[in-house]
């Protein structure tokens, strides 16, 4: 046995040795550092898919790939980000992302690979840098994060004099010639021109030719390309905006071109990818270590750091620090609203992740310790939280800490009923809904006949789309499955809130009423474009900032929201 395990070193190393080993850096630190708050905003937009098993699929494959792509530049990184829009983007630093509506669709190993395969292409042919665009992309990133995007009115005067003060609340004062966007409004412009981009048909051939060579190249079978888009283009009828298809055009013929290459190329033997990774790794802590990047884009840098390379010294690190501050977080909160379960619940999945990977890792003891110090917590924290609750008086944080912290508790129904109450009186309707559901799970008894009763008051008066679809889903009351089903019936075409609806197709991206949805999306984002045009004929810059993020947040693939990053383009090549 010892024998085995000794050759199968030597001919890790071996094959190892026989990769090019192209050397990891990050050649142009500042576009590093714009690509990686452009992913902060993008991760922020979308937030992080946390699926482990896809996440080490994903880099697993990603490795494979990247390690034959001649290109040393950037370090290549491999984020999930949980949108239910099938699709997978990449930023000029090297910054790839794959969307879980994606992931969902199924795809085999060697359709992802030629999907990661894709987006490598893009970078290690350098398109962002060649795109031909009436304002590059790397403009577009230096005017967004680092003095702003004008959108331009249609009638221009003079600049402002050298001494005039701006002001970011209105800009500066009597200047006509447009808005200069800040804060959140800009991130969003800035994520929805970079990532929701289209190429030319040349690059997107030639990513798909670069695609399939790497996929071939990694031992997985380049056919995974024409396989995608067989998919992708029977999805396309079913709704028009559907992710991948608008940005990454032109399906029917790059399946017919992808379906000529796929015998150019032999499959070769799959290799590992472990040294590249490591040395990625080092690149991107040594990245951390001496740039020094904001608080958020740190986090953002360290967790990708870690699914770069998980075992080891300096994953074992990023681990701790990432369980300590989220313990810090807490422990700044009120004593009776700390969420003590999610931590432990935190610990303990981190220390499943590092049984799998290193069952000898010393950080397990550490785990072990902490683990039984947050146990003593909650033994000591459960009577006070139940003598609060018997009190009847108590914030809705306290609630929530309570169901999480002692979630086998008797009296744990009675808290989520209380809970779903309060988040009707707030008007969060679907968390209302959800925890009604949960207390009607637990059996007949007098909380879930409360929730029942909450539930009828509430459906006659939703407006939420995505609170009415867990109605219809549930099975529990014929009466409330009927009821919701002919409200969500008017509502899906009559809802008047960009947030409702984007709310409904991120949680319910396979829902029967997509296509109502879409489209009443798309009038209410023309809507609000039309006032943001109004607004700036006036003068009146922080109205039309705000209908400008409500579109570029809730409807960033729509009509309007591609007339805004064009008036963007437009008027910042004036501005120059």
């Amino acid at each position: 046995m010892m024998k085995r395990r000794v050759l199968a070193a030597a001919l890790v190393l071996l094959t190892l040795a026989a990769l090019p080993a192209f050397a990891q850096n990050i050649s142009d630190p500042d576009l590093f550092g714009k690509s990686l708050k452009v992913a902060k905003e993008a991760m922020d937009e979308y937030g992080r898919y946390d699926n482990e098993a896809e996440l080490a699929r994903v880099n697993r494959i990603g490795y494979e790939l990247a390690q034959h792509a001649d290109y040393q530049k950037m370090p290549f990184t491999f984020t999930l980000v949980d949108e239910g829009v099938p699709n997978a983007f990449t930023l000029p630093g090297g910054q790839i992302f794959v969307t879980r509506g994606l992931l969902d669709l199924g795809l085999s190993d060697d359709m992802l690979a030629n999907v990661i395969g894709h987006e490598i292409g893009h970078i290690a042919l350098q398109h962002f840098q060649r795109m031909q665009r009436k304002a590059t992309i790397m403009n577009v990133l230096t005017n967004v994060l680092l003095a702003g995007v004008i959108i331009g009115a249609e009638h221009g005067s003079s600049r402002p004099g050298p001494n005039t003060v701006y002001d970011p609340r209105v800009g500066y004062p009597g200047d006509n010639r447009g808005n200069v966007i800040q804060g959140a409004a800009a991130a969003s412009l800035v994520v929805n021109e970079l990532l929701l981009r289209s190429y030319s048909r040349e690059h997107e051939d030639e990513a798909d030719q670069e695609g399939q060579r790497l996929a071939a190249a990694s031992g997985y079978d380049p056919d995974g390309a024409r396989q995608l888009w067989a998919i992708m283009n029977t999805k396309a009828p079913q709704a028009r905006e559907y992710g991948y298809l608008q940005t990454h055009p032109f399906g029917e013929e790059r399946q017919k071109a992808a379906q000529a290459r796929q015998s150019t190329w032999k499959i070769e033997p799959k290799r590992p990818a472990d040294d590249y990774r490591l040395r990625t790794q080092t690149v991107l802590v040594n990245y951390l270590e001496k740039q020094r990047p904001a608080a958020a884009e740190a986090k953002v840098l360290k967790e990708t750091a870690l699914s770069t390379w998980p075992q080891g010294r300096a994953a074992e690190n990023l681990r701790l620090e990432r369980l300590h501050a989220q313990r810090d977080q807490e422990l700044t909160k009120p004593l009776l609203s700390r969420d003590y379960g999610s931590v432990v619940r935190a610990y303990k999945k981190t220390r499943e992740e590092v049984v799998k990977l290193t069952r000898e890792s010393p950080l397990l003891a550490t785990l072990d310790t902490e683990i039984k110090d947050f146990d003593s917590k909650l033994k000591e924290l459960y009577p006070r939280a139940v003598q609060v609750l018997k009190g009847g008086v108590y914030e809705t944080a306290f609630l929530v800490a309570f169901r999480s912290n002692f979630p086998q508790a008797p009296e744990d129904p009675e808290v989520t009923l209380a809970l779903g109450d309060a988040y009707s009186r707030l008007g969060n309707q679907t968390d209302a809904v959800s925890q009604y559901l949960s207390v009607i799970q637990t059996g007949d008894n007098a909380e879930s006949r409360k929730a029942h009763a909450g539930l009828r008051i509430l459906v006659p008066n939703l407006k939420e789309l995505a609170a009415l679809q867990q109605l219809v889903d549930q099975d529990k009351d014929a009466d409330l499955k009927r009821a919701a089903s002919e409200r969500l019936d008017t509502m899906a075409k009559a809802y008047d809130e960009l947030k409702n609806g984007d709310e409904y197709l991120k949680r319910f991206p396979k829902g029967q009423h997509v296509p109502e949805v879409l489209d009443r999306l798309n009038v209410l984002a023309d809507n609000l474009y039309g006032e943001v045009v109004l607004y700036q004929g006036v003068g009146d810059t922080v109205k039309a900032l705000e209908r400008i993020n409500q579109i570029l947040t809730h409807a960033p693939l729509s009509p309007a929201a591609a007339r805004l990053r064009d008036r963007a383009q437009i008027a910042g090549q004036r501005a120059s």
